[in-house]
């Protein structure tokens, strides 16, 4: 997150904000949301719009989806998620509810139009839903796309028809918020 943080401040010595989109699917959603949540805090203008593809919403508790798509997951009894730090070695020494670790904790309210989009097999579906709802809830301008039947980050895929799908919505979303 500092890396992107760095890189956002230098593009704003060139660019004005609303020239500038940040996205990321998984790992760099995650980063993506956390940077939002930075620069709220650090009262910077803000990006044109965000992108969060298939994300983790909190480092302090895992969703359902989790529980269903990673390798436990559709076995018969379904256990909740366990209840530790998702990811203790990316967490460190900060807080799990830390709210740039963790957006869901955060005030979401002034961040720009965000699209969420994740698919009904990921395993991070429930956190992309959880916080697309806070952002909602904050009065953020989001849209939530779920596609059905694929898995993690499936718009990679780019011979699929949906991923061809996905990525122009990504596109026009980026371009409707973009000066012409």
């Amino acid at each position: 997150m500092d890396d992107a943080l760095a890189v956002y401040q230098e593009l704003l010595k060139t660019y004005k904000p609303d020239h500038i989109v940040v996205y990321g699917t998984s790992a760099g959603a995650v980063i993506t949301a956390e940077l939002a949540v930075k620069l709220k805090q650090l009262s910077l203008l803000m990006p044109a719009a965000l992108g969060i593809f298939s994300t983790l919403d909190s480092f302090a508790r895992m969703g359902d989806s989790y529980a269903m798509f990673t390798l436990r997951g559709l076995a018969g009894h379904l256990e909740p998620p366990d209840s530790g730090i998702h990811d203790p070695y990316y967490v460190g020494s900060t807080g799990p509810q830390d709210p740039v670790l963790s957006p869901i904790y955060a005030d979401l309210r002034g961040l720009p139009p965000t699209l969420f989009i994740s698919s009904e097999r990921d395993a991070l579906l429930s956190s992309t839903a959880n916080l697309h709802r806070a952002y909602l809830h904050a009065g953020v301008d989001a849209r939530l796309v779920v596609f059905d039947a694929l898995p993690h980050a499936f718009w990679y895929h780019s011979e699929l028809p949906e991923s061809i799908e996905a990525n122009h919505m990504m596109a026009d979303f980026f371009l409707a918020h973009l000066p012409r």
